[in-house]
């Protein structure tokens, strides 16, 4: 099984479409978990009604803290959050320099979720 954290500073809108990209394709053979460096608390309503029309549920994800995140991971994403999010050990690294959706209309939100899942499908097959 490999293990995936998404890492973004609020963990309410990348990290989470991410995380649950990573569950829907990579199915039993991935744990996929996301965090944030300053956790906002709660999933925005807009990443639970975007991603509900692929039909996942992101209303069953809770906003998490890095501080609750242990283990090593085969890969760390971090959602272009710089120095606020911290180095957590991983095999592999990366940053995806993708802008936070929390402020866009419907369709720039859209837009960063479907890129989300895209470079989510190519990581899980380059893994």
């Amino acid at each position: 099984m490999k293990r995936i954290l998404f890492v973004c500073v609020e963990n309410a809108n990348r990290s989470q479409m991410a995380e649950a990209f990573a569950r829907m394709y990579g199915g039993a053979e991935v744990e996929a978990v996301s965090a944030g460096s300053a956790p906002s608390g709660r999933i925005n309503p807009k990443a639970i009604r975007f991603m509900g029309e692929l039909g996942y549920d992101l209303a069953t994800h809770a906003s998490k803290s890095l501080d609750d995140i242990d283990g090593e991971f085969d890969a760390v994403v971090t959602m272009g959050c710089g120095d606020r999010c911290p180095w957590v050990p991983a095999r592999r690294r990366e940053d995806w320099a993708l802008p936070d959706p929390r402020h866009m209309d419907d369709a720039a939100y859209r837009a960063v979720r479907d890129e989300i899942g895209e470079r989510v499908k190519q990581l899980l097959e380059s893994l």
